[in-house]
Parts: structure tokens; sequence; C-alpha cells
């Protein structure tokens, strides 16, 4: 059911737009906590939680991506009534403009814009070890290394290792996607990142400019590979700054 992968209301009647937002590996709804007090009351922010994480931590995780895009499209298009934009970070970067491309390919209208933050662009190779394929210890080293994992929980080896198999499963879905069939995109992409990142340079996330046909835009903030934590006001400024120039172009349907 699509209540199970939306966190928040996403059928409010006031809202001018919709952002649908994913997160990182092993991340969800959490990461987008205090969104919606910084940005506009016109905008509701649907934080989309995939199997195998928070509420749904009992549930098989996908770990690839052509499994993943035809359920999560059937929970979101019912959602879609009226303008909708994707933010995705790291791993859900991908997923955002996965679902972007499946969305412009459909009967409705696509995205009025795409947000990624935090990953190369899809046509780009990785440029460091993988993560799906490292022992445990050393799985658990690296995520303590990106600064994404509560301190508390880091530091509870038993627990951290309940969350390993999800994980895995999202490291293996975003280290081998290749895009998937779809049609290039035509709405804006505007694309975020830390000035410390080890994941990603501004390089690889300029490179997103090659992803659609539309508009581009390029944002670094000071910060690592999350940034984007805290929620911090002057990111939420920039998605707003954005989301506020497309949503003028593009009246509720």
């Amino acid at each position: 059911m699509a209540g199970d992968w939306i966190v928040g209301d996403a059928n409010r009647e006031d809202a001018a737009v919709r952002l649908f937002c994913f997160a990182h590996a092993g991340g969800g709804s959490a990461l987008f906590r205090g969104w919606e007090k910084l940005l506009s009351p016109e905008v509701d922010v649907c934080p989309v939680v995939l199997p195998g994480r928070e509420s749904r931590i009992r549930e098989m995780p996908f770990n690839r991506m052509e499994q993943l895009v035809g359920p999560l499209y059937e929970a979101l298009r019912e959602h879609v009534d009226r303008p909708f934009a994707f933010f995705g970070h790291s791993m859900g970067a991908a997923v955002a403009w996965e679902m972007a491309r499946k969305f412009s390919a459909g009967p409705s209208d696509g995205p009025i814009i795409l947000f990624v933050s935090g990953r190369r662009a899809p046509h780009l190779p990785t440029r460091r070890r993988l993560f799906s394929d490292l022992p445990d210890e050393q799985l658990m080293a690296e995520l303590g290394k990106l600064n994404g994992t509560p301190t508390e929980v880091m530091g509870q080896r038993n627990l951290l290792k309940l969350f390993l198999p999800g994980l895995r499963a999202d490291f293996e879905l975003n280290e081998r996607h290749t895009p998937l069939p779809g049609p290039e995109l035509s709405c804006p992409v505007s694309a975020l990142c830390g000035d410390a990142d080890p994941e990603v340079d501004p390089d690889e996330i300029a490179a997103w400019r090659n992803a659609t046909t539309g508009g581009f835009t390029q944002r670094v903030f000071g910060g690592d590979h999350f940034y984007l934590k805290g929620p911090r006001p002057e990111v939420l400024q920039a998605v707003q700054e954005d989301l506020d120039r497309v949503i003028l172009a593009h009246p509720a349907r």
C-alpha cells in the first residue's frame, strides 16, 4: 500500500507542490525531519521509506534498481494530482532520477524539478571500493567515516548488525546501478553537494547537467557527505528558491 511508502500527509489539498524525498543507503524519513518547518507551507514534504528500514525494517529490501522502480511508481502515482518534485540524497539521488524518468514516460506529467544531492551523475562509474562487498567490520568502519550514522548507533555493534543486511542491499542497488531504459529528462535538475564530501566532487556533481535537456543549477555547501543534516536552513533556502521558480511556471493541475 502507498501508505507504507510515504511518511507524512501526501494528501494535503492546500499544497502547491509535493516534494517526494529519498534518503541515502540505509536511510529513511529521519534525514528529512524538520524540512516542513523550513520550507513554505505550500510544499508538502513527503519522505519515502523503502523496505528494510524504519517502520519497514522487517521487509525484504531491494538490491536492484529494476526491482524497485515498478512497485515504487505504483505507490506514488496516486499522489501526483498536482505539481510534484523529487529530492534524492546519495543512493536516493539515483532512485529519484529513475523515478523522474519513469513518471516522464507515463501518461501523466513528470516532475517539475529534480533535486540530486551527494552522488555522481548516473552515467559516471564509481571511483571507490564497493561497500557491498566489504566484511562486516570493514563496512561498519566505512559507515563511521561517512558521518551519517548516529554516534549512539555506531557504538552499539549488535544493534548496528541488525541493519547490515538492508545496508548491503542498498549499497548493492546503488553500486550496481546503470541507467534503465527510459526517456531523457526535460525537467530542470538542481544538484547539491558538500565541499568536503569524500564520495563525490563538484565535477561529478556538475555532470548531472548531461542528465536533462532542461535547466541545470549547481550549489556547493560547506560540509561532508551529510552536509544537509540538521536540517540546515541555507540548504532548504536553496531548495525553496528553485521550487518557487518552477512552481510559477506550473500552476496546479
